[in-house]
């Protein structure tokens, strides 16, 4: 069925090629982005005895009297399971876990090509929470750490909470948490530009899923001045009767100012938009909002603003896409997240070192920050270790390092 809507064929299927374009895509995945390779030789008998059986079984027996032991003698503290249920992958919904492997086995270079982290790809045929949490902990002694990914909301809520409670290494859902810990970083250096603080902004975010809930929490946590989220049906306010509980929730946390309506009436004033949910905001909204404003369009592949709009009103534009200055990217965040845990061996990921991401990702900017640049480009070489060594120094700080 995959050749009628394009055909997959490599470069060197030039052999009874049809009339159908070369798709580079296709090519670059054939079989796969990604294989394991062995970091010791096998090379003769000597080789396979130290590798596998007998030499093996003392580093077992090892780790069987003390189980410390197996972050010194396997990959456990290096690697990382990448989990999905393929119900919420990138902009295409739910595909279904076969057809989020793509996504999954991407994530993974990301993971080693930017923070020196290996990762494995699991894609559960199930979207049940319970099976989903059981089946993430019965595999957990396999893994230093699990990054929970494009799980659709509420359901990614409570299985990262019941997961953080019944195991002892990082769980992260990058939906989440990446999302929030790059756009506190480009809204720190954009206020830091036009001479102003988080506590002096009024944030209005579009999208009360997994990302927008999650960006609204962090701001408060590192101190914005107020922040509104709206979802399909308006700001999320205690006085509507249609919330669920973590809509609920965040209404009792977001909107200090009151508000109840639309989310255009919501940007009237205000100094932020941050939008990530898709559809369009009109002209208008945005020219009411205050001067020397900032418009965080991240929808892919259309943002919710087109920068050329954006920029005739706000004073800092940014987009969830590469082809544009200030581009609201995870992988600025994630691999030097799990790098600095991993490397600590710390019990889980807390609020702290979240914020210390954040903080160590603006400060790369440093003396360049300008208007196009206020997030530095996933491919600056001091990005992962700052954030690593960042998340390294919070996690001790906080207790959660066990070296």
């Amino acid at each position: 069925m995959a050749a009628e809507i394009v055909n997959p064929r490599s470069e060197s299927d030039s052999e009874g090629a049809t009339d159908e374009p070369f798709d580079p895509a296709f090519a670059l995945h054939r079989g796969g982005k990604m294989a394991i390779q062995s970091t010791v030789p096998v090379r003769d008998k000597d080789d396979l005895s130290l590798a596998y059986t007998p030499g093996v079984a003392k580093v077992c027996t090892a780790i069987a009297e003390n189980p410390e032991l197996v972050h010194d003698y396997t990959w456990k503290s290096q690697v990382v399971a990448v989990v999905t249920d393929g119900t919420a992958v990138l902009g295409l919904g739910d595909i279904g876990p076969e057809a989020s492997l793509p996504v999954m086995e991407g994530k993974a270079i990301l993971f080693k090509q930017f923070g020196g982290v290996d990762a494995v790809p699991l894609a559960l045929a199930t979207t049940d929470t319970d099976e989903i949490i059981d089946t993430v902990v019965r595999l957990a002694p396999s893994f230093g750490g699990v990054n929970l990914e494009d799980i659709s909301a509420p359901r990614c809520f409570e299985i990262e909470r019941r997961l953080r409670e019944r195991l002892d290494i990082p769980v992260f859902h990058d939906d989440q948490h990446g999302t929030a810990v790059v756009t506190l970083a480009a809204l720190r250096n954009a206020a830091k530009f036009t001479g102003r603080t988080l506590g002096d902004l009024r944030a209005v975010i579009s999208g009360a899923g997994a990302a927008g809930v999650a960006i609204a929490k962090f701001l408060l946590e590192a101190g914005i001045g107020d922040v509104a989220v709206a979802d399909r049906k308006g700001i999320v306010s205690p006085d509507r009767d249609d919330l669920t509980d973590v809509k609920r929730e965040l209404a009792g946390l977001t909107n200090r100012a009151g508000l109840s309506g639309s989310l255009e009436a919501a940007l009237s004033g205000a100094d932020v938009f941050i939008g990530v949910s898709g559809g369009t905001v009109p002209e208008p909204a945005i020219a009411s909002m205050a001067a020397e404003s900032f418009v965080f369009a991240m929808a892919n592949p259309n943002p919710e603003v087109h920068p050329d709009i954006a920029h005739q009103y706000a004073a800092v534009v940014a987009t969830g896409r590469s082809d544009y200055p200030n581009q609201i990217n995870n992988v600025l965040a994630f691999p030097g997240i799990f790098a600095g845990a991993l490397q600590v061996r710390a019990s889980r990921i807390t609020e702290g070192m979240k914020i210390a991401a954040a903080l160590a990702l603006a400060d790369v900017v440093g003396d360049e920050l300008s208007a196009d640049y206020v997030i530095p480009s996933p491919f600056d070489e001091r990005v992962a270790p700052a954030v690593t060594s960042a998340v390294a120094a919070a996690a001790r700080a906080e207790g959660v390092a066990r070296r």
